[in-house]
């Protein structure tokens, strides 16, 4: 491990941008932040703009998106009748055990296209909640898993993940349908449609994932997130860091005017008081990636007093967010099939809209591609300079032939977005001359010579307790 002290004045090129530029870097856009009228610049010379690798090549391509094969699997599973968790897993016609048939049957049609690198896992388990009962009931998740390529990496897993199972009114009674076309086969169309995409990237050698990716499919989200929290467990049992979960739940219906909108996307706060959260950071790496047009972020845990599979994660640390559809009809999701008083009930497949579903796996197959190719986040992010004019930033980062650098990152305490402030070729600190501590944020992320970037690792303050009263004697 390497670290070096750099001093960043305002308008003066670092060693860092000198490497840059040594490979062929276009310039990218300009990310200063700017002064508000009425505020001093900061750093007093004002800043330039900063010239940084593009993003990988490569990208996935919009009209890759299968909506065919995602709109046979859906169909499949709805034919099921119900996939309620409590239902039949050996019944091949009706039942959960019918879903994830059709669910392995695919991917295993898949796996050819990927050159037979990616690997099929059934995971058997058993759980229990208020919602089963009160004896354990028996689970089963799927999940295809690619390796990563990189010995030093591919114990780091990103992960995208939908659900199987589906519910009528009454979460506990398996006898009457439960179509879930929306409420989830959409996201389980989503997390088999990534498994495809970036399979095939795998295998026909487009892309070099140097972490692993796992593409998962769960059981057990309606009975308490069952499925989501051995998953979790799992992860932890293969020796897997968790890089990124990306939950996919209801993202197959818009059905309101002008159409197609952006997915919400939903990242809680954490227990950092600038809701610097890893979740709170993978958000910002999708929208980044995948752009503003494509993706809303909201800031918040989840749907107001909902939840999903993405929570067991979350709760745990781990960058773990939510994708939903813009507006959701609650007459479609949860419901047993029926006509009450001219409203139609049940989540049916005629509600889809198969333009914004393959928006959405676009989205949730392209910041896995990049996150997968990207190096090691850095560590020991720390941020000093309390009472002085300069801001000081440190991190830590282990030796990488892939990377290229970091970039570091500001905003205003304000400010939902991070703004890249300046490139630095080595890790150790760098000295932001003339910024101060107390009117921003900041964070670091890694940089490969493919373009491709880290989260951001936020830094740390120091902590100084205020002065107060001398306790009294007693």
């Amino acid at each position: 491990m390497r670290n070096r002290r750099n001093t960043i004045h305002g308008l003066a090129r670092t060693a860092g941008v000198a490497a840059l530029l040594s490979l062929g870097l276009a310039a990218g856009p300009a990310f200063a932040q700017q002064a508000a009228p009425g505020d001093p610049a900061e750093p007093p010379q004002g800043r330039h703009q900063v010239k940084g690798l593009p993003r990988p090549a490569g990208a996935i391509a919009r009209q890759s998106i299968d909506e065919k094969s995602m709109r046979t699997l859906i169909h499949d599973l709805v034919s099921c009748g119900t996939r309620l968790t409590l239902s039949s897993w050996s019944d091949p016609k009706r039942g959960i055990g019918c879903g994830r048939d059709f669910v392995v049957a695919r991917l295993n049609e898949i796996v050819k296209d990927s050159g037979g690198k990616l690997q099929i896992v059934v995971d058997k388990f058993e759980s229990k909640s208020e919602r089963t009962g009160p004896n354990p009931v028996h689970l089963e998740n799927v999940y295809a898993i690619l390796p990563g390529s990189d010995p030093a990496l591919a114990k780091t897993v990103f992960m995208v993940v939908g659900d199987m199972d589906s519910r009528p009114s009454n979460v506990m009674d398996p006898e009457p349908d439960a179509p879930g076309a929306d409420d989830d086969g959409s996201g389980t169309a989503v997390s088999v449609e990534c498994a495809r995409l970036l399979g095939k990237a795998a295998g026909s050698g487009r892309a070099k994932f140097r972490g692993t990716l796992l593409f998962g499919v769960l059981s057990g989200e309606e009975q308490g997130l069952l499925g989501a929290y051995r998953l979790l467990e799992w992860s932890k049992e293969q020796g897997y860091t968790v890089g990124a979960m990306l939950d996919n739940d209801i993202v197959g219906a818009d059905p309101a005017p002008g159409g197609p909108h952006r997915v919400r996307v939903f990242s809680g706060n954490g227990e950092i008081e600038d809701c610097d959260s890893p979740a709170r950071e993978l958000a910002r790496a999708i929208e980044e990636t995948d752009g503003r047009s494509a993706i809303r972020m909201i800031f918040r845990q989840d749907r107001y007093g909902r939840g999903g599979d993405h929570f067991p994660f979350y709760r745990a640390g781990l960058p773990a967010v939510r994708f939903t559809e813009p507006l959701e009809d609650y007459n479609h999701q949860h419901q047993t099939p029926r006509t009450e008083n001219g409203i139609e009930y049940g989540d049916f497949e005629k509600y889809l809209n198969y333009t914004f579903m393959g928006n959405v796996a676009r989205d949730n197959a392209e910041i896995l591609r990049q996150l997968a190719m990207a190096p090691a986040p850095p560590t020991n992010a720390r941020l000093k300079g309390a009472v002085t004019p300069d801001a000081k930033v440190s991190w830590a980062a282990d030796e990488d032939q892939e990377r290229a650098g970091f970039e570091i990152l500001w905003r205003e305490t304000t400010e939902p977005r991070w703004h890249v402030y300046e490139f630095v070729a080595e890790p150790g600190e760098a000295v932001l001359n003339g910024v101060s501590t107390d009117n921003h944020f900041f964070a670091v992320r890694s940089v490969g010579k493919n373009g491709a970037r880290s989260i951001a690792v936020p830094t740390e303050m120091e902590r100084r307790t205020p002065p107060g009263p001398t306790p009294a004697k007693q």
